[in-house]
């Protein structure tokens, strides 16, 4: 964030704004689309299997299960929202985005990350009540609970980050356009903004935000976990130890899925605009929003049998070996 020069104008609606490739040249995109593309469709094919399965299946419609359907239909959605625009700049050459277009992709980026976080912590809360509380499991943890953890994940993320939009709608902009992703995020645009003053306000409450959704929630993930494991470590045995930690090991995997790639986006972005290091922004923040998407289907459909026996049953297959639950 600079100030203006004194030749040039500037506006408070640009009629657009440049995006970053990841390589910065032309012909590498255009091949790095291609693993982009396979892993988009890992990530459409194996999510909406999930959604699928859960959704058609009564019998997983338990709250872990309902959970798991929560977190890949979020998955989907952040993928879907900002993957074909990537594909069509890199194969396309399209590096141009809209002012409206641009808003409306940071809201969905930032609104659905917050949802995605929420349930992540949900998930968290119900291994706690599965390994700590488990006679209190069915009356803590019903349908009716799951689903309304699921409608305030959204509320609560719409409440966060629907006023974004029309923030950054009221700076101005001048001379530079050009961002430092593929995908428009919110610090980005602040970066962009020629007026120290105006930014202020959206400075202090992107943090705040990102503080109590996202910090917040990871947070009490992390404190959920050590109780989980005080709890684990005072079993009798071995066996059962081992057990009840690999309950878990699935929902850890996409915590840090989640959380590692976010964290290290936040510290770039205080460090530097991107310019001097535009290749780990772009890495960090591809592997943010791709990351979680990908690895969803692959852990659960490794880790949950009941998954993966009722997809290849509902599409006419059955598994040659079943596995003990």
């Amino acid at each position: 964030m600079t100030s203006p020069p004194a030749n040039v104008t500037c506006v408070l609606r640009p009629p657009s704004f440049t995006l970053r490739g990841l390589s910065g040249q032309e012909a590498a995109d255009f091949w790095l689309a291609f693993p982009l593309l396979a892993l988009y469709l890992v990530s459409v094919v194996g999510n909406g299997t999930i959604v699928w399965v859960v959704r058609a299946e009564a019998s997983l419609h338990a709250p872990k299960y309902l959970f798991l359907g929560m977190l890949a239909g979020v998955d989907l959605a952040l993928a879907t929202c900002t993957m074909p625009r990537m594909l069509s700049l890199f194969w396309l050459d399209d590096r141009t985005i809209g002012y409206g277009a641009c808003l409306l992709q940071m809201f969905f980026i930032h609104s659905l990350s917050g949802v995605e976080s929420t349930v992540l912590l949900a998930m968290a809360v119900d291994r706690y009540v599965a390994i700590c509380r488990p006679l209190q499991y069915s009356a803590l943890l019903t349908r009716s609970r799951a689903a309304k953890v699921g409608l305030g994940a959204v509320a609560r993320s719409l409440a966060f980050f629907l006023p974004l939009p029309p923030m950054v709608d009221r700076l101005a902009f001048c001379g530079r356009s050009q961002l430092a992703h593929p995908f428009c995020l919110h610090q980005d645009l602040m970066t962009l903004s020629c007026h120290p003053a105006p930014t202020l306000p959206n400075r202090v409450y992107g943090l705040a935000a990102i503080l109590l959704v996202m910090g917040l929630d990871g947070l009490l993930v992390f404190l959920s976990y050590l109780v989980i494991l005080a709890a684990v470590l005072r079993l009798p045995t071995r066996e059962e130890r081992c057990r009840a930690a690999s309950t878990c090991l699935a929902h850890v995997c996409m915590v840090l899925a989640f959380y590692v790639p976010l964290v290290g986006l936040s510290v770039v972005h205080r460090l530097g605009d991107g310019s001097h290091h535009p290749v780990l922004h772009v890495t960090l923040s591809c592997l943010y929003l791709l990351l979680p998407p990908v690895l969803n289907p692959i852990v659960y459909g490794a880790r949950m049998t009941e998954i993966r026996h009722r997809a290849l049953k509902m599409v006419g297959r059955r598994p040659l070996r079943p596995q003990a639950h």
